[in-house]
């Protein structure tokens, strides 16, 4: 019944659809001089915003009355057609590849658009004869998931007036942290004087000028960061991991000590600020771990100071405030979510 409102644009609820695109996809929306963009808010009457900077993904973010979000995501569904047969009239291949976009969804409203056993993503691709697709796991740094669909223009209009039907039936539960593509958002960690980035469940060496940075920055600090001037890498000597030389080696998380990174010119700790989580309780175990390893494993690792409230009567959710450096804020929130990650994905990619 709710469908059928909504397809009727009866429901006239605003609602804000994430889509995750390339370079040359967005470039393809905005149009030269943003003609395209400019005639698709128009004609839609959505609010079309595309996230800044020149990234290799960006977010579009569409909102407005589910009708014109509709409207909206149908002419851009024909415009990548478009693109595709263009393409094809200058290539050999001779069966068309289908139209795909990229949703981005709150990892908490991922379940129901799965439903139980996959029923609810097994009825949308039946009934809209799109493929759909929920990613396993969260995009980097965020709680929110990537959701492929696939398929001609109607199929994906289809499927998206299907996907908006069971976000505004199961809002999202607890904070959302977007996702946000950036080239170098991902935390830097320092360890046996090398500096390494975040990458999934990885951290990979970073590029040497912010090696060189670091090392300088400990030279001219009387700073040991933890009292260690052993590489925090446990059972290794520094110059090799396992055979390879550290620069070349990727390692698990766990294995890093995170120092804080001090660099010449800058002021040695940024202001501290608070940031606030709301976990539901049934997932508060994982974050905390045995007697508390977990937890204060994050606490070492992010150089954050974590509490997380007690239980209150009647609430199915738990407050976790982090206090800290940004920095220290955003490797926290990157760890617990890597554990909230590794305990939700035991639904996996269906």
């Amino acid at each position: 019944e709710m469908e059928s409102k909504v397809s009727e644009g009866g429901l006239n609820v605003t609602l804000t659809i994430r889509l995750l695109m390339h370079g040359k996809e967005v470039g393809s929306i905005i149009g030269k001089k943003g003609e395209t963009v400019k005639k698709m808010r128009e004609e839609s009457g959505a609010r079309i915003n595309i996230s800044e900077g020149n990234c290799p993904e960006r977010i579009v973010t569409i909102t407005g009355p589910t009708d014109a979000i509709f409207k909206a995501f149908a002419m851009i569904a024909y415009k990548f057609e478009e693109d595709i047969t263009n393409s094809m009239s200058n290539s050999t291949a001779t069966s068309k590849p289908p139209v795909t976009l990229r949703l981005v969804v709150p990892a908490s409203q991922c379940g129901s658009l799965i439903g139980k056993g996959g029923s609810k993503i097994k009825e949308i691709r039946e009934s809209t004869g799109a493929q759909v697709q929920v990613a396993g796991d969260m995009l980097p740094n965020s709680t929110e998931r990537a959701v492929t669909i696939s398929g001609t223009p109607d199929a994906i209009i289809q499927c998206v007036k299907q996907i908006c039907v069971v976000m505004l039936e199961s809002p999202p539960k607890g904070a959302t942290i977007p996702y946000r593509p950036k080239p170098a958002s991902t935390p830097v960690i320092f360890a046996g004087g090398q500096a390494y980035t975040i990458q999934g469940q990885y951290a990979i060496p970073h590029p040497d000028q912010l090696t060189k940075l670091h090392q300088l920055a400990m030279q001219q600090t009387p700073f040991t960061p933890l009292g260690q001037t052993t590489p925090a890498f446990p059972g290794c000597s520094l110059g090799s991991v396992a055979g390879k030389t550290q620069s070349s080696v990727a390692l698990p998380l766990p294995a890093l000590t995170v120092f804080p990174c001090i660099c010449p010119g800058l002021d040695a700790s940024p202001p501290a600020s608070t940031h606030e989580l709301t976990i539901p309780n049934d997932l508060i175990g994982c974050i905390i771990g045995r007697q508390g390893t977990k937890i204060n494993e994050i606490r070492q690792m992010s150089g954050a100071q974590i509490k997380i409230a007690n239980a209150t009567e009647g609430s199915s959710e738990r407050q976790i405030t982090i206090t800290g450096t940004p920095a220290n804020i955003s490797l926290a929130q990157y760890l617990i979510n890597a554990r909230l990650t590794s305990e939700v994905t035991g639904m996996g990619a269906l």
